[in-house]
């Protein structure tokens, strides 16, 4: 991360704030992506840029906006649809801005939210490969509000959320007008092992209503489970481990068991080469019994 410090009179413009702070980072991918739907393997890649902007009151607490600047090879357009990493092409531009006050453990944030079930501990419990492989490791499914890297997710719809933490103990709830959806999670960490329960309210009957996950290190292995009843769209359960293989290199495994599709796994490693650069790749057999893969290079800026 790059941090680039204004304390102009020109950039501050408001009487008591001392100066603004602005971060940059992101990250770049590039590589090779097979999908037997299509039998064909082609180059994938991806740029984002995301800027965290600041500045501090008088009284300590913390106003900001976080924005991304992201490409992919299959956008299409200036932004996209959807929520979530495996949301339709989104081209270069703005997406969504999520603003906020922060104070203490406590935050308020407005417009691109995160989403309390989206932001939910287990709900990512890897990052399988260099692109994801889908994500059907991801209980909840996409379905409930989500911070968007490519559209405006949440920001045109008047999404709101509120996030507390006090040590090991942490909630989150988030509403938006997409369904009229009332979110929440709360999380606890004790011994090393997190737990969380989410839950939803949402006039769509294929939204998610209820979420849990547990999380932690067993033996040489980080593993996690995680539960979702994702209403009509069937119950989800997922269990994924982590676990190093050398001083450079990791091993992430899943397995996905829905109640209306076939089941899917996957398996990937991660070769840390220095400076934020990785090598990357994996192979899943997707719900419908599609199988993909990807490898390539991410570097971390």
């Amino acid at each position: 991360m790059k941090k680039v410090l204004f304390a102009t009179t020109a950039l501050v413009a408001t009487a008591g704030v001392a100066a603004a702070d602005v971060t940059f980072g992101g990250y770049g991918r590039f590589g090779i992506y097979y999908d037997e739907l299509t039998d064909s393997t082609d180059i994938t890649s991806r740029f984002r840029l995301q800027i965290d902007a600041t500045a501090e009151t008088d009284g300590g607490v913390t106003v900001g906006a976080r924005v991304r600047i992201q490409q992919n090879n299959t956008d299409t357009g200036a932004h996209g649809g959807g929520m979530g990493p495996t949301a339709g092409p989104a081209g270069t531009g703005i997406n969504g801005v999520r603003f906020f006050a922060r104070s203490g453990g406590f935050e308020l944030g407005v417009g691109n939210i995160f989403g309390a079930l989206e932001f939910m501990p287990g709900m990512y419990p890897i990052d399988l490969g260099l692109t994801g492989l889908g994500y059907d490791y991801t209980a909840y499914n996409f379905r409930a509000d989500a911070y968007s890297s490519g559209g405006n997710g949440s920001a045109g719809s008047n999404g709101v959320e509120v996030l507390y933490s006090a040590g090991d103990l942490s909630v989150h709830v988030s509403a938006s007008d997409t369904s009229d959806r009332v979110a929440a999670h709360i999380a606890y960490t004790w011994n090393g092992w997190t737990f969380a329960l989410g839950g939803q309210d949402s006039d769509n009957a294929g939204d998610t209503e209820m979420a849990v996950s547990v999380g932690g290190s067993f033996g040489p292995a980080d593993v996690t489970l995680a539960y979702a009843d994702n209403g009509t769209g069937g119950d989800r359960i997922v269990l994924a481990g982590r676990f190093d293989v050398g001083a450079a290199t990791n091993i992430e495994v899943y397995y996905a068991d829905d109640e209306f599709l076939d089941d899917s796994y996957g398996i990937d490693f991660n070769h840390d080469l220095g400076g934020g650069v990785s090598l990357r790749g994996g192979v899943a057999s997707r719900f419908g019994d599609r199988t993909v893969a990807d490898l390539g290079v991410r570097f971390n800026f």
